[in-house]
């Protein structure tokens, strides 16, 4: 539930960007094919799914195990009530199916140049829903939801792998531009940022 006035501040003692009062849980964004909303248990085992298939994990360097993967599922709700922001689910409009996510994030990286201070957007779709402009309008829309909640306006970076030329793309289209090439757990990678 949203309260107002929404701040964006910079916590000193921690180096994060929180907003606040902020959002509890995420809310819900509709757009012509999608509903972002927040993750649910009946999502996980499509979610688990999603991260396990080896084109996902290759891509945005995920999977990993069950227990790793609920890990990762369960810091969503955590990053909603002490952030006041995080990752959506993406269901698709038409069949209610949990077909990927999308969000902003402090994970904390150990990356140089640091990130602190800056929501990081990520997004991922299960590989029945890629190729199809979903992850497009799932961006446009929480670029849109971070425009209008990150006050004063603030940057945001993404971290994207070389070879992932689709996520390239659609950065680019919400304009953001690389601002360094760098390693992430002994991988190249590419920080940009909005």
């Amino acid at each position: 539930r949203r309260r107002s006035p929404v701040l964006l501040k910079a916590e000193p003692m921690i180096g994060i960007a929180v907003v606040s009062p902020g959002f509890a849980r995420a809310p819900v964004i509709e757009t012509d094919r999608l509903v972002l909303r927040p993750h649910a248990l009946v999502d996980f085992a499509d979610y688990f799914a999603m991260w396990s298939d080896p084109s996902v994990a290759r891509a945005i360097g995920g999977g990993g195990s069950r227990e790793t993967t609920w890990l990762r599922f369960l810091r969503y709700p955590g990053h909603w009530s002490m952030m006041g922001f995080g990752y959506w689910a993406l269901e698709w409009r038409e069949t209610g199916r949990f077909v990927g996510e999308v969000g902003f994030a402090d994970f904390h990286r150990d990356i140089s140049p640091p990130m602190q201070g800056m929501p990081e957007i990520g997004w991922a779709l299960a590989p029945a829903a890629q190729g199809q402009g979903l992850a497009t309008a799932a961006v446009r829309a929480v670029v849109a939801w971070g425009d209008a909640h990150f006050t004063p306006p603030t940057r945001t970076a993404c971290l994207i792998s070389p070879g992932n030329a689709a996520s390239l793309r659609i950065a680019a289209k919400f304009g953001y531009r690389e601002a360094a090439r760098t390693l992430y757990k002994d991988r190249p990678i590419f920080l940009l940022t909005r």
